[in-house]
């Protein structure tokens, strides 16, 4: 039997920093999200060179710039408040759900 993946601290549509890596210090938006992986695609970042084969709908073929995934440890969330890189914690509101908020500001963040 599989174990269901463990909820992320970040999701489609975060602003993130990478923290760790060949980009460190660069912000992006997350394009994609991978929880059996624990990976992200971020915008503009991880870069890779795809080669691609001629085809009839692509006679040329030719090579491009791909994101390529980065994995979850290696990003931090960008408070949507302060702008600054931050923990995110999850608390309860008063219906019983979960909400994602700042560690650094104590603010929720608003999904997407």
């Amino acid at each position: 039997m599989k174990s269901r993946p463990s909820k992320l601290h970040i999701k489609k549509d975060d602003t993130v920093v990478i923290i760790a890596g060949e980009d460190i210090g660069k912000k992006g938006k997350v394009l994609e999200v991978f929880p059996a992986k624990k990976r992200a695609i971020v915008e503009g970042a991880n870069m890779v060179t795809k080669h691609i084969k001629t085809s009839a709908s692509n006679p040329n073929g030719g090579i491009e710039q791909a994101e390529a995934p980065i994995h979850i440890s290696n990003l931090k969330l960008v408070d949507p408040a302060s702008g600054e890189p931050t923990r995110v914690g999850r608390k309860a509101d008063d219906k019983g759900k979960l909400q994602r908020y700042s560690k650094k500001t104590g603010e929720i963040i608003k999904n997407g």
